[in-house]
C-alpha cells in the first residue's frame, strides 16, 4: 500500500467564523452537509453514509479556528482538518480543508470535498 500525502483545499465563504464553526465541530452541524447521520459521544464521531459508517476522534479543537479528526482505522499520522482564516484584505472567511489521500487520488478527493463544500454553502445560504 502505497503511502498517502497530504493535500489542502480552500474556500471563501460568506459567514461568520463562529457560524462555519458550527458547521464543521457539532454532529448536528456536520450531518446538514457532510454525512447522512452523524452522531458524537465524548469526542467520537460516527459518520453514516448509505450503509457505511466510519468513526472519527477529535485530535484537537480550537473554537471558531478549528478542528481536527482522526479516523479511527487510519493510521496515527493520518487527519483531516477544518480551519478558519479571516483574510484581512477581503474579510472573507476562508475553510482550509487538509486531508490525506495516495497521491493517484488526490483530484477525486479533491472533487469530493467541492461536491461536499458545496453542499454546506448551499445550507449556509452562500
Amino acid at each position: 500500500m502505497s503511502k498517502k500525502i497530504q493535500y489542502t483545499v480552500e474556500y471563501p465563504v460568506r459567514c461568520s467564523p463562529a457560524i462555519l464553526y458550527e458547521f464543521l465541530s457539532t454532529s448536528s452541524g456536520l450531518q446538514e452537509w457532510f454525512a447522512d447521520k452523524v452522531e458524537d459521544s465524548d469526542g467520537i464521531f460516527s459518520f453514516s453514509w448509505s450503509g457505511s459508517a466510519e468513526e472519527a476522534e477529535v485530535v484537537e479543537k480550537e473554537e471558531n479556528k478549528s478542528i481536527k479528526f482522526h479516523w479511527i482505522d487510519s493510521p496515527k499520522e493520518e487527519y483531516f482538518e477544518f480551519s478558519i482564516e479571516k483574510s484581512e484584505v477581503t474579510n472573507l472567511t476562508i475553510l482550509i480543508i487538509n486531508d490525506f489521500a495516495e497521491k493517484k487520488d488526490i483530484k477525486d478527493q479533491s472533487q469530493l470535498w467541492e461536491t461536499q463544500v458545496k453542499e454546506l454553502f448551499h445550507r449556509l445560504g452562500n
